[in-house]
């Protein structure tokens, strides 16, 4: 348990003003076993220590190690600029224009270097850097102090340094005592520091999802006021972020923060128009079961792709747009590709969503209407197809919501279950049955011959 501190700082309910100097936080407080940091962080760190630079862990892998937790990746900060880190690594590489950063490559491992950037002491909202007329930070790449540095950062529990030489964490803005309380808060005003970034809004509801954390007075006021600044974000980081949210195992719980915060409707405008209580309902609704699948198959190991989730997420919008589906009368798929691009044109305005994704988005929603037309004469072939499995579970979803025959879900699960003689048997029935019988065409009205008129 994280021993009780001191607070070292003037704090407002929605604002946080650092003490002159940091909080040094030593191991019999923070409780941070070295062994479960990264060898190659710590290889960074002490290499950039020997070059006699200043560097520390920061950020997310700080906060997950205090919390107990093993961290996905780890951040180095340092006075270093990029050009130092690259002669320090030199197999190293300078990324990013708006925020350059150094990656520093170990096999498949990437660790994150930056430089300490300038910044302003009421939290950012007058700090160095390009900006556009809102007040959003386009390119932030003056560089300055780590006393400086922490006002660049958005969150307290993420604007803690930890020294590995000296094995402490300093603490410019009580991020420690935030992180013991297990509460939320901006470094600065709300509204100020969403006005520099809007992300920071979807940021606010993955660690909420995640850490199960409290906001602070103040901070979810500024999310629901400033929901609409998501607009003014290129699409294709929202495209990533959307990734983090949905993609970490907490689906379920950051929709539930995104709704709250009224940012799904911003990321997902056509969409969350087109639901309907069916559509959420906890136990059968397609959006809410298919987002719980997904959290399933993280924690059973499993892989998960984001055009299952897209398709969930967009589908009744598009079925909107057909006006109508059943199992006596499909749409073609002219009607259903034509639906689909309509809707899939309009969504990538908000969030980009690649072509290589949205494709298939299209084929799972393709795939699941073919399951449900069950053409005896097409059945090998769609089992043997490499989008049946996503179809298949699609089309679960659909019966379980009440949308398609239950009945007709249950054969798909049989008959995969069958060996090659129930197979035969399975499709011989159906093409023998009033439902799977074939139209024949009416025939031709041959003109009577000789001079009959």
């Amino acid at each position: 348990m994280i021993a009780s501190t001191a607070l070292c700082l003037t704090t407002h309910p929605t604002q946080v003003r650092a003490s002159p100097e940091p909080r040094y936080i030593g191991k019999a407080e923070h409780g941070i076993q070295q062994d479960a940091i990264s060898r190659n962080a710590r290889e960074v760190v002490h290499r950039l220590v020997e070059q006699g630079f200043q560097a520390e862990l920061v950020g997310g892998c700080v906060r997950d190690l205090v919390l107990g937790r093993i961290p996905k990746d780890f951040d180095v900060v340092t006075n270093a600029t990029p050009d130092d880190v690259r002669r320090v690594f030199p197999r190293s590489r300078i990324v990013g224009r708006r925020f350059q950063i150094v990656h520093v490559r170990f096999g498949r491992e990437v660790i994150e270097v930056s430089t300490y950037r300038a910044g302003s002491e009421e939290g950012g909202s007058s700090g160095a850097g390009l900006r556009s007329e809102a007040g959003r930070i386009l390119r932030d790449n003056i560089f300055g102090e780590r006393q400086e540095d922490v006002f660049r950062r958005d969150f307290t529990l993420n604007a803690i340094y930890y020294d590995l030489e000296k094995d402490q964490l300093i603490d410019y803005v009580d991020g420690f005592a935030d992180l013991r309380q297990r509460v939320i808060r901006f470094i600065g005003e709300p509204a100020v520091r969403i006005e520099e970034d809007p992300v920071r809004m979807l940021r606010v509801a993955r660690f909420r999802a995640k850490l199960s954390l409290d906001l602070s007075p103040g901070v979810e006021n500024a999310c629901l006021e400033n929901a609409f600044l998501l607009r003014h974000v290129p699409p294709a980081r929202l495209f990533d972020e959307v990734l983090k949210l949905f993609q970490s195992g907490h689906a379920a719980r950051s929709f539930d923060e995104l709704e709250h915060l009224g940012l799904f409707a911003e990321l997902f405008p056509e969409a969350d128009r087109a639901y309907s209580g069916v559509d959420l309902d906890l136990k059968t609704g397609l959006v809410m079961r298919g987002i719980e699948n997904t959290d399933q198959r993280i924690a059973d190991g499993k892989p998960v792709i984001p055009a299952f989730l897209f398709a969930v997420f967009l589908w009744r919008a598009v079925k909107n747009n057909l006006g109508g589906l059943n199992d006596e009368r499909l749409p073609s798929l002219m009607q259903l590709q034509k639906a689909s691009h309509a809707v899939l044109v309009r969504q990538v305005q908000r969030v980009a969503i690649p072509r290589r994704i949205s494709s298939v988005v299209i084929e799972i929603w393709d795939m699941a209407l073919r399951l449900l037309a069950r053409r005896p004469r097409n059945i090998s072939r769609l089992l043997e197809h490499k989008r049946f499995r996503a179809g298949y579970d699609f089309l679960l979803l659909q019966a379980n919501a009440g949308e398609v025959p239950i009945g007709v879900a249950d054969w798909w699960t049989t008959i995969q279950e069958a060996d090659a003689t129930g197979k035969e048997e399975m499709i011989r029935a159906l093409g023998a049955s009033p439902g799977g019988r074939k139209r024949r065409r009416n025939p031709r009205k041959r003109k009577p011959r000789g001079n009959t008129p």
